[in-house]
């Protein structure tokens, strides 16, 4: 009976997809430049909510960070307790992060660059080593983007909601 309700407990969770083990290589792989630490020249969050059949997906902490790298810090978010990574100071002695992370699993994309240029939504998928699934969804602002999902511009404070299937009762149009 326990194992059963385990089992239905686990079914009814939100699907999980983790952070990669190779975070520097999908950062090259992307088409960004990884670095020793966080650049401030271009500082913009996004912030990116996925759900699969009317569940939210975790975005996790740590997407574009080398969360192994002793330099990377290690934080506890006071709101959940969740854990998140960053703060890199001084820097890393290779390179351990790219210009497109995440600290927590809130879903916010962290853009710290050195150079003034958006980042794109494809690269912020290719990071996190997933694929935007073809029959996907798209709003920005809560408005339906029917073009290539995988240009768009990670611009601060945009609300970028990914369906797959069922859709949730609300689709998110704010920036948390």
């Amino acid at each position: 009976m326990i194992r059963a309700a385990v089992l239905l407990a686990i079914a009814a969770a939100a699907p999980v997809w983790a952070a990669p083990p190779n975070p520097m290589q999908l950062t090259r792989k992307a088409g960004l430049t990884p670095e020793t630490h966080e650049f401030v020249f271009l500082h913009v969050h996004s912030h990116l909510d996925v759900f699969i059949n009317g569940k939210k997906v975790l975005v996790p902490a740590g997407i574009g960070i080398d969360i192994h790298n002793k330099a990377v810090r290690k934080f506890t978010n006071p709101q959940d307790g969740s854990t998140g990574y960053g703060g890199i100071s001084p820097p890393c002695s290779k390179v351990c992060i790219s210009p497109l992370h995440t600290h927590f699993d809130d879903g916010i994309l962290h853009t710290e660059a050195r150079k003034n240029q958006f980042n794109r939504l494809g690269q912020f998928f290719t990071e996190w080593g997933r694929k935007l699934p073809a029959e996907a969804k798209v709003y920005v602002d809560g408005k339906r983007v029917k073009a290539d999902p995988r240009a768009i511009q990670l611009k601060d404070k945009r609300e970028i909601a990914i369906v797959v299937g069922k859709a949730p009762t609300h689709i998110p149009a704010k920036f948390p």
